[in-house]
């Protein structure tokens, strides 16, 4: 196989990703996880976590996302920049294109691309965004 095919390929640096690339990494697949647009998805742009079990004394969100890229490259695990625009097979081997220039092929594929608030743009949310409006439910006690 050449240089451009892996055993798998992860879209998406969050914890979900992250997660991914720790067991693919254990299982010896040696994983190529495509950071993305945001590398450490929303996690990495939290000041404080403090609802993660493990932490009692709480840790930040970029900490928290470094020390998961760490652990998977400590099992094997790799991570280079770039945006999957098109994924083309229903079968292995997976075709894709990466920044609309660059193709990799894998057996396996997993999307781990998370969420993102997206707003209403209804008449008032700018101006009450933060106060009463907001898309974390948890950080205003909800």
């Amino acid at each position: 196989m050449s240089d451009n095919h892996h055993s798998v390929i992860i879209a998406g640096s969050g914890c979900a990703g992250h997660t991914a690339a720790i067991y693919a990494a254990r299982a010896d697949l040696k994983p190529l996880v495509l950071e993305g647009n945001e590398p450490g998805g929303q996690l990495s742009l939290t000041s404080d976590v403090e609802n993660f079990p493990g932490f009692p004394e709480g840790i930040g969100g970029y900490e928290m996302i470094e020390g998961m890229k760490k652990q998977a490259e400590r099992f094997g695990a790799t991570y280079e920049w770039g945006v999957v625009t098109k994924m083309e097979g229903k079968k292995p081997p997976y075709t894709l294109t990466v920044d609309d220039e660059r193709t990799l092929t894998c057996d396996a594929f997993i999307i781990a691309t998370g969420a993102r608030a997206r707003r209403l743009n209804v008449p008032g949310e700018g101006e009450l965004f933060g106060r009463g409006v907001s898309s974390c439910a948890t950080c205003d006690g909800a």
